[in-house]
Order: C-alpha cells, then sequence, then structure tokens
C-alpha cells in the first residue's frame, strides 16, 4: 500500500531545487546574470547626459545674469529720471515765488508808498516760507538758544552782555536748516564768552 501511494503522489523536491528553481527566469537563466545586464550603462551616454545637463545649468546662468544686469540698469535709470523729476517739481512750484519777486520789483520802481511795498515783501516772503515747509524745510532755531555743535556752527564769540547768555548764542549771522529731520545746513552763530 505505500508503494501505490507513491506513485500516485508528486515527486518531492529538496530545499536546494526549490532555490535553484527560484533563481531561474522563465528563459531559464539566472536572475543575478540577467540583473548584471540592465544594471550596467554606457559611458559614452552618460557623459552625454552630462555634457548636455552642463549646457542647459549654464545657458540658464547666462539667461539670470542678463536678466539682473537689465534689471540693475532698469533701476538706476529709474532713479536718475526721480530725481529729475523731483528737482523739476520743486522749480515748477517755485515759479510762482519768482513771479512775484518780478512784480515786487517792478512795484519798487513805480511806488510812492513804502509801506505798501513793505506790506508786498512780507507776503513773498510769507509765501516762499510757505513753500519750503511744504517741501520739508524746518528752520533751525538758534537765537538765544544753548551753543550745540550738532547743530550750530561757530563764527566768532564775544563777551557775554549779561552773565545768562554766557556759552549761548548771541546772534545769528546765517540761519540752519532740517530737510525732513536731517540738517541740510549748519547755522552759523556768533556765541557769549
Amino acid at each position: 500500500m505505500t508503494d501505490m501511494n507513491k506513485e500516485n503522489q508528486p515527486p518531492v523536491k529538496s530545499k536546494e531545487t526549490k532555490g535553484k528553481a527560484k533563481n531561474k527566469t522563465q528563459s531559464g537563466k539566472p536572475a543575478a546574470a540577467r540583473s548584471k545586464k540592465t544594471k550596467s550603462t554606457h559611458p559614452a551616454k552618460e557623459i552625454h547626459d552630462l555634457k548636455k545637463q552642463i549646457e542647459e545649468l549654464n545657458d540658464k546662468y547666462l539667461r539670470l545674469s542678463a536678466e539682473y544686469d537689465n534689471y540693475r540698469k532698469r533701476t538706476l535709470k529709474e532713479k536718475m529720471e526721480l530725481v529729475k523729476s523731483g528737482g523739476e517739481q520743486v522749480l515748477i512750484n517755485i515759479l510762482p515765488v519768482v513771479d512775484n519777486l518780478d512784480r515786487a520789483l517792478q512795484s519798487i520802481r513805480e511806488a510812492h508808498d513804502l509801506e505798501a511795498v513793505k506790506e508786498g515783501i512780507e507776503l513773498i516772503n510769507n509765501k516762499f516760507k510757505e513753500f519750503l515747509t511744504q517741501n520739508g524745510v524746518k528752520e533751525i532755531e538758534s537765537q538765544d538758544q544753548e551753543f550745540n555743535t550738532d547743530i550750530h556752527e561757530a563764527v566768532t564769540k564775544i563777551p557775554a552782555p549779561t552773565p545768562e547768555q554766557k556759552g549761548k548764542i548771541i546772534d545769528v549771522i546765517e540761519k540752519g536748516y532740517y530737510l525732513h529731520d536731517r540738517i541740510i545746513r549748519f547755522a552759523k552763530v556768533v556765541i557769549g564768552d
């Protein structure tokens, strides 16, 4: 009975034959031999691909460099135009003051009333100061103030008329001005000693 059972059953494979069967492919070649062929690449193709990649990166770099250079030139040009047009706008706004000065000179030549001439010049002076204020120019207060080397320039020292005026500004020879809280001209002053 045992002999009959052995004949009906398929033959049993050992562990060694099972492992060898797994390593074989449909073509009958071992898998290790097949993988060596697929992993190997052609060095010439790799070099060609790398050269192509270098060319692409170099092209991108050149384009980026050119774009940056154009951007830099464009912004410099815009800054120059802004400075020009900013100065132009200031000059346009000052022209009415110049017109008023011309009219004042004309009326001085023909005027008989000195008080009217003085009043006209005061109006022009006030209008000009208003123009300066609108453009961010502010006068530095100096008269009877403590001398400050950050905003004042001492021209000379004279004996102080009173002890309270010692070290203070006695006279302002030339007014100083701020432009948006930045000094554009120091006040030239005389200090009491």
